[in-house]
């Protein structure tokens, strides 16, 4: 070592390798355009589902059959679709999740009764109130109420019932699949896990607002009853992206998320007032503070990853070099 003298140590300080980062081990850009691609495709998708449903010129209703079954076609198309611009999106950035595309959707096998039972389980416990309403106001009792719901006849006329396919079935798969299974990858990258549960939801809130364009249209109430409406659904539809957000990263499964999407459709929002003024007012609003307060305490215990498996959003965010730990535990 003495040999080479001061000049040759300074050589070997230089031109010893460094180790790099496992992002620039996998070609990763930078956080600036990954982010750009990552908006960029979200918004592009967003686009493309809502403007999906304006490909048919047609003076009827948005609940008239006829309607209904073009969108479910243009729809359709555009789910279908979804997944190649997560694959476009993967090749601009460079980012190599380390598991298959469908896997990273949401769609696997592994830990795939809990992902179906639990988040569903959870989310009915939270609509106690509103169930226990339901069930108060039905004019028939349990066993009768049982025999119509396992009826075949009856989910043959829901099969034939284009607004029932519409709100149960079609709505909650393309929504979830692309508002959730597509973009969440996308932007954890950029934003992170935490910060993509409350990004996702804003592109599935505003997405929402093209029913203004309906209700103007057939002039169903007045301007300001309707943007104050739209005003509303965009928050609720935002509180709602954001919890099946939560739980496709928690669970990494969308079934999960389309389960509790259809079962929220058919409840809808909450009848609060009408619990104030019910006859059983008390017992009600017991129903809907117990519902709230056992979600609040189960929350973290009925989507505990251990149960699901592996996470791959999760994974993603280890390949790329960024740490969470919150969500992933």
């Amino acid at each position: 070592m003495a040999a080479l003298g001061g000049d040759g140590l300074r050589l070997l300080s230089v031109t010893r390798p460094e180790r790099q980062p496992e992002s620039a081990a996998l070609n990763v850009p930078g956080p600036g355009l990954c982010c750009w691609v990552s908006v960029f495709s979200c918004f592009s998708l967003a686009c493309s589902y809502v403007g999906s449903l304006y490909v048919w010129k047609s003076e009827l209703p948005r609940d008239h059959p006829a309607v209904i079954k073009r969108r479910f076609t243009s729809v359709l198309v555009v789910s279908s679709l979804s997944p190649l611009c997560v694959l476009l999106w993967r090749e601009l950035t460079g980012i190599q999740p380390g598991t298959s595309l469908l896997t990273l959707m949401g769609f696997r096998l592994e830990g795939i009764f809990p992902a179906a039972l639990l988040p569903l389980l959870l989310t009915m416990i939270l609509f106690l109130g509103p169930l226990m309403q339901l069930s108060m106001d039905c004019p028939c009792d349990l066993t009768d109420g049982l025999k119509v719901v396992l009826a075949p006849r009856s989910w043959a006329r829901c099969l034939t019932d284009m607004r029932w396919l519409r709100n149960q079935v079609i709505a909650p798969l393309t929504e979830e699949l692309v508002f959730r299974a597509c973009m969440l990858p996308m932007l954890a990258p950029c934003t992170g896990l935490g910060p993509a549960v409350f990004t996702c939801p804003l592109f599935f809130g505003v997405a929402h607002f093209h029913h203004i364009i309906e209700q103007l249209r057939f002039r169903q109430s007045s301007v300001g009853s309707i943007f104050l409406s739209a005003a509303f659904q965009f928050s609720y539809t935002a509180v709602f992206g954001a919890y099946t957000a939560f739980l496709f990263i928690r669970t990494g499964h969308l079934i999960g998320p389309v389960l509790c999407h259809s079962f929220c459709n058919y409840m809808g929002f909450p009848a609060v007032c009408a619990a104030l003024e019910h006859p059983q007012k008390w017992p009600l609003l017991a129903g809907y503070a117990l519902g709230v307060g056992l979600f609040l305490l189960l929350l973290q215990p009925l989507t505990d990853p251990k149960l699901y498996g592996s996470l791959p959003l999760c994974m993603l965010l280890e390949r790329t070099g960024a740490s969470e730990t919150l969500l992933c535990s």
